[in-house]
């Protein structure tokens, strides 16, 4: 890979996995849960689009590959948000869970 083909590649600009409460906080937990379908959404996302090319007609470059990135970020918080795929509260389902078990941390 040359340094120009380098600096041209598309970036991926994807959020940090989300954080599992530690305490029986529902509100928490339930943060947690969407926050990982929001994760797990930009990462399917991100393949989904990873084939298809800019328009040098009417867009295109690097610019329009980190723009999208950012745009399927918040595709991906939007989808979460509404619920749509249920990953988020089966999530938070298993937070809570595991978090009445006796002993756990």
């Amino acid at each position: 890979m040359s340094d120009e083909s380098a600096l041209l590649a598309p970036v991926s600009v994807a959020p940090p996995p989300p954080a599992v409460p530690s305490h029986g906080d529902a509100e928490a937990a339930k943060k947690a849960g969407q926050d990982f379908e929001a994760f797990f959404l930009s990462q399917a996302f991100e393949n989904m689009f990873a084939g298809i090319d800019t328009d040098p007609l009417f867009g295109g470059g690097n610019g329009e590959s980190v723009y999208r990135s950012l745009l399927l970020q918040e595709y991906s918080k939007v989808a979460a948000k509404s619920g749509t795929t249920g990953i988020g509260d089966e999530v938070t389902r298993e937070i809570l869970r595991m978090q009445e078990q006796p002993g756990a941390k």
